[in-house]
C-alpha cells in the first residue's frame, strides 16, 4: 500500500502522463495479484481516482486518449497479474486440496483398521515376501505369549511355531504361510497346533491370505480352537452314547409292536391295528433318528468306517430305487430309473453301460437311498427320476424331482449340520436337517461329492459323483477278493484239533511217524521187536477236571501185536489217485492207527 501511495504522487508531480515512473505502476500492478483482494481493489480506485482527474481537469474538451491510455496502462497488468498468478493459485490450490483429502482419507481408513485389528479377538499377523513380521496386534500377542515389540522383525516361524498333530515342525510343502507366497491363494485350515512363549500347545484355525501381487506378502489370522475342540469332543461323545442307550429300547419297542402286528403271534381288532401301526412308524422314526445321530458323531470323531468293495453301480442304484417304488407309489408320484425304466423288460437294461465304482456299497446305499426319499418327500406331485452317467473317470448318480424345490439363498447352507429350508412347505413335512451332512460327509469318505441345482418351486436336482474304475481294475479287485476265501477252503491235514478231542490226546497222535499224503498204506505198520514187556498205560488222575474225557478201552490193555507188513507198494502220484479214486479209498486203511510198541517210562506214558 506504501508503495502504490509513494508511485502515486511521484507520477502526479512529474507530468502525470508524461511522468516517468508510469513504467514502475506497470510492474507494480503486474504483482498485485500476488496479494489477492488486498492488492487489486487499491490499485482500481488508483486508476479511477486519476481518470476522474483527467476527466476534471480538462473542461473544454474531453479527452478520450488520454482515458483510454490510463486504463490500458492501469488495467491491463491487473489482468495480466490475475492470469499469471489468481490462475496457478488455483491450481496449486485444487492439487493442494486433494492431496490433503487424499492423506486424511487414507488417515482416517488406517486409523479404523487400526482400531479393528486391535479390537479383534483373533490373531493377526502381517509378513512380508521373506516371511519377516511387520505387524502383530494385541490378540495375536495373547494367544502366542509375545510382545509386538519383541515379535515385529522376527521370521514367523520362532515366533508362530506351528506343528501337526505329533508335535512335529511342519515341512515346507504343508506350511501354509510358505503356500500362499508361492500361489497367491488363500487358505483355511483346522488342523495345525503351535506351541506358545510359555510351552502350552494350543489348536489353531488359521485363515492365511495374499497382500498385493505375488511373493509381496501374507496375513496370517488365527484363533485358538482348544477349548471349542474340546467341547465338541464331549458333545459328540454325549450324542453317541445317548443315542446308543436309547436305541435299544427304542429297537424293543419296534420289535414288541411287530409281533403285535403280526397276526401269527397276536390277534387284535383293526381299531388297535391302527393305533399300533401308527406307533410301530413312529418308533421306527426314532430309531433312524438315533442312528442318524450316532452317525453324525462318528462322523465327526473320525470314527466312520470305510470298507470299500467292487460295485456296479447301475445294478446296486437300480436295486434301491425298485425297494422304493412302493413309497412313491403310495404318494401317487412317478418313480422312473433312465438305464431301466421299465422294470418288467429284463433286457433293456442290458444297453445302458457298466460302471465299476470301488466305494463302500453300505455308504453309496444310504446315500442313494437319502436322496431318493428326499425327493419323494418333498414332491407333492410329478415325477422323479434317477439316473445313472459318467466320464472316464467318475460316475454321475441324479436324482431329478419336480418337487417345491429349493431357494437360492438357501442353496450354500444345504448340507451344513441341523439346517433346514425354513418355509411354509417345509414346516409341513419336517425333518431333522441331518440327512443331506450325513450323505455330504459319506461323499467325502467315499471320495466323491455332491452338488445340488434347483430352483423354487420348480424342483431340484442333486448329482452324487464318485471315483470311477474301469472293467479289467474291476475284475482284478474282484478276483483278489476271492482268493482269502479259496485258501480257506484249502484241504486240510487228516489230523485235526476238533471239540471231541482234547489237546492232549491230539499231542500223543502227532507222535506217531508221518505218513506220506498220497502213498496208500496196504497193511498195519510192522512189530518193533523188544526184550521188555509191553508196560501197561493208567491214565492220569485229574482232581479237579475242567471236561470229562473219555478213554478208551484198549488203552488199559496191551497193545495188540500186528502182523508183518508185506512188501512196500510204491506211492502213487496224484495223477493216478485223482483219475482212481475209489481204487485208493478202498486202498486205505480201516480207522484206527496200530502204533508199534516201544520202551517207555512211566513218565513218559502219563506225558503221552
Amino acid at each position: 500500500m506504501l508503495l502504490i501511495v509513494t508511485t502515486a504522487f511521484m507520477i502526479f508531480t512529474t507530468g502525470a502522463l508524461q511522468s516517468p515512473f508510469i513504467g514502475l505502476w506497470v510492474a507494480i500492478s503486474l504483482f498485485a495479484s500476488v496479494f489477492g483482494l488486498w492488492g487489486i481493489v487499491p490499485l482500481i480506485i488508483a486508476i479511477a481516482g486519476f481518470e476522474a482527474y483527467i476527466i476534471l481537469d480538462t473542461k473544454d474538451v474531453f479527452p478520450l486518449s488520454s482515458v483510454i491510455m490510463i486504463a490500458i496502462a492501469g488495467i491491463a497488468p491487473l489482468i495480466a497479474s490475475y492470469i499469471i498468478f489468481h490462475a496457478k493459485s488455483k491450481e496449486g490450490n485444487k492439487e493442494d486440496l486433494a492431496y490433503h483429502e487424499l492423506t486424511n482419507e487414507l488417515t482416517q481408513e488406517t486409523n479404523k483398521s487400526a482400531v479393528v485389528i486391535r479390537a479383534i479377538d483373533e490373531g493377526v499377523i502381517a509378513v512380508d515376501a521373506k516371511g519377516v513380521i511387520e505387524l502383530i496386534n494385541p490378540a495375536a500377542q495373547h494367544i502366542i505369549g509375545w510382545g509386538g515389540e519383541d515379535a515385529v522383525g522376527l521370521d514367523y516361524k520362532s515366533v508362530l511355531k506351528l506343528s501337526d498333530k505329533a508335535a512335529k515342525p511342519l515341512d515346507a510343502s504343508l506350511d501354509p504361510v510358505v503356500s500362499v507366497l508361492s500361489t497367491n491363494q488363500d487358505i483355511h485350515t483346522k488342523d495345525f497346533y503351535t506351541t506358545t512363549n510359555g510351552g502350552k500347545r494350543l489348536i489353531l484355525s488359521i485363515v492365511v491370505s495374499p497382500i498385493g501381487q505375488l511373493g509381496e506378502g501374507a496375513l496370517i489370522v488365527f484363533r485358538d480352537i482348544t477349548k471349542e475342540q474340546a467341547e465338541e469332543r464331549e458333545m459328540a461323545e454325549f450324542i453317541s452314547t445317548a443315542s446308543h442307550e436309547m436305541r435299544t429300547p427304542v429297537a424293543s419297542i419296534e420289535g414288541y409292536l411287530g409281533l403285535a402286528l403280526n397276526p401269527a403271534t397276536a390277534q387284535i381288532d383293526d381299531k388297535a391295528r391302527d393305533y399300533i401301526t401308527k406307533a410301530h412308524e413312529s418308533a421306527e422314526h426314532l430309531g433312524r433318528l438315533f442312528q442318524d445321530l450316532l452317525d453324525v458323531s462318528k462322523a465327526e470323531d473320525g470314527r466312520l468306517s470305510n470298507h470299500p468293495g467292487i460295485v456296479d453301480v447301475v445294478s446296486f442304484v437300480g436295486t434301491v430305487v425298485e425297494g422304493l417304488t412302493p413309497r412313491a407309489k403310495d404318494k401317487n408320484l412317478r418313480l422312473f430309473y433312465t438305464p431301466n425304466p421299465d422294470q418288467s423288460i429284463a433286457d433293456q437294461r442290458s444297453f445302458s453301460p457298466v460302471f465299476y465304482a470301488n466305494v463302500d456299497n453300505d455308504h453309496l446305499r444310504e446315500v442313494v437311498q437319502n436322496l431318493i426319499e428326499n425327493a419323494i418327500k418333498y414332491t407333492p406331485e410329478g415325477d422323479v427320476i434317477v439316473d445313472v452317467t459318467g466320464d472316464d473317470d467318475h460316475v454321475r448318480i441324479s436324482i431329478k424331482d419336480s418337487g417345491i424345490g429349493i431357494p437360492k439363498e438357501d442353496i450354500p447352507h444345504l448340507f451344513q449340520k441341523f439346517y433346514r429350508v425354513d418355509n411354509s412347505a417345509t414346516r409341513e413335512i419336517g425333518g431333522t436337517g441331518l440327512g443331506l451332512y450325513l450323505c455330504r460327509r459319506l461323499a467325502e469318505v467315499m471320495g466323491g461329492r455332491i452338488n445340488v441345482d434347483s430352483e423354487f418351486t420348480k424342483g431340484s436336482t442333486f448329482t452324487l459323483e464318485i471315483p470311477r474304475i474301469d472293467r479289467e481294475e474291476a475284475m482284478r479287485a474282484m478276483e483278489a477278493a476271492t482268493e482269502p476265501i479259496t485258501a480257506i477252503a484249502a484241504p486240510r491235514s487228516p489230523i485235526q484239533n476238533t471239540p471231541s478231542q482234547p489237546d492232549s490226546f491230539n499231542e500223543s497222535l502227532s507222535a506217531v511217524p508221518a505218513v506220506e499224503e498220497f502213498a496208500p498204506i496196504a497193511s498195519p505198520l510192522p512189530v518193533v521187536p523188544s526184550s521188555q514187556p509191553t508196560p501197561q498205560f493208567t491214565p492220569p488222575q485229574v482232581t479237579q477236571p475242567q471236561q470229562q474225557i473219555p478213554v478208551p478201552q484198549s488203552y488199559n490193555q496191551p497193545m495188540p501185536q500186528a502182523a508183518p507188513l508185506p512188501p512196500q507198494q510204491p506211492a502213487q502220484t496224484l495223477a493216478s489217485i485223482e483219475q482212481n479214486s475209489a481204487a485208493y479209498i478202498q486202498s486205505r486203511p480201516q480207522p484206527g492207527i496200530a502204533v508199534p510198541p516201544r520202551t517207555q517210562s512211566q513218565d513218559e506214558q502219563r506225558n503221552v
